[in-house]
């Protein structure tokens, strides 16, 4: 199950607080990192503040893009430290870790995702999470470190698995599925033809865009989008784009 879980660190400037992410990883089970432009790695830093959990650095996977780092996920949490424009769905740490627990035994991929030092996830990064996760620290003093920020969701994920091994008779049975989940880069497919296809049609206009791509993907993302569905609403835009180019419509059963 903890296998499933992925955490993922977009643009990490100092190679330090990598070793010290990847410690807190393993301090509580975790063992999947992946690092999205890094600006050094690896590093002798890196290795030092890691305290022995270099297994967890050499099997690091360093990707050029967040879309690339979430390949495969069903589940995508994004911690982030202040309000955003856009209000999205969120969750506290112990909620995260119980989300992500929830998921990873359904054998769902899950990323946690943190953002840079010095100025977090952009919102276009956030855009691509389900869930937003706040550490409700000190106001007066709210900058977390990233380590630190990494080893307290890590430690409610741990508690979360935790609990469902001592007490497995009260943790709540796996949804049933017929179909698996969308990942989230097929939702990201997705959410491109969705835009290629508004802007056809002329109901979006990419130089007063107003949030709506981003309205959208909060709306899809509080869904729970089986593949099955997916096809259904690639073959709708598709269609689409054809009647907005002119060509004439048939339908399926003709």
């Amino acid at each position: 199950m903890l296998h499933n879980i992925r955490i993922v660190l977009v643009g990490t400037t100092h190679p330090g607080n990598i070793g010290g992410a990847a410690r807190a990883m393993k301090n509580m089970g975790l063992s999947r990192l992946v690092l999205v432009e890094p600006r050094v790695f690896p590093s002798p830093e890196a290795d030092a503040r890691a305290s022995g959990a270099d297994d967890i650095l050499v099997g690091a996977q360093v990707v050029s893009s967040l879309e690339e780092a979430l390949t495969g996920c069903s589940l995508v949490l994004g911690t982030s430290a202040r309000d955003r424009s856009l209000p999205w769905p969120m969750l506290d740490p112990r909620q995260s870790g119980e989300k992500v627990i929830e998921q990873a035994g359904q054998g769902l991929e899950v990323a946690l995702v943190f953002g840079r030092e010095h100025a977090g996830l952009t919102n276009d990064e956030l855009q691509r999470c389900h869930y937003h996760v706040h550490i409700a620290s000190n106001p007066d003093f709210s900058s977390l470190n990233l380590a630190a920020a990494v080893q307290v969701l890590s430690y409610e994920v741990r508690m979360a698995w935790l609990a469902g091994q001592q007490a497995p008779q009260a943790v709540k049975a796996p949804v049933a599925r017929e179909h698996e989940l969308a990942t989230m880069d097929e939702m990201e497919g997705f959410y491109a033809h969705l835009e290629q296809t508004l802007v056809a049609i002329g109901f979006l206009d990419p130089e007063k865009p107003r949030h709506l791509m981003a309205r959208l993907r909060r709306l899809y993302g509080r869904g729970e989008v089986e593949r099955p569905e997916l096809s259904i609403l690639r073959g709708i835009l598709t269609e689409t784009q054809k009647v907005a180019r002119g060509e004439p419509y048939k339908r399926k059963d003709q």
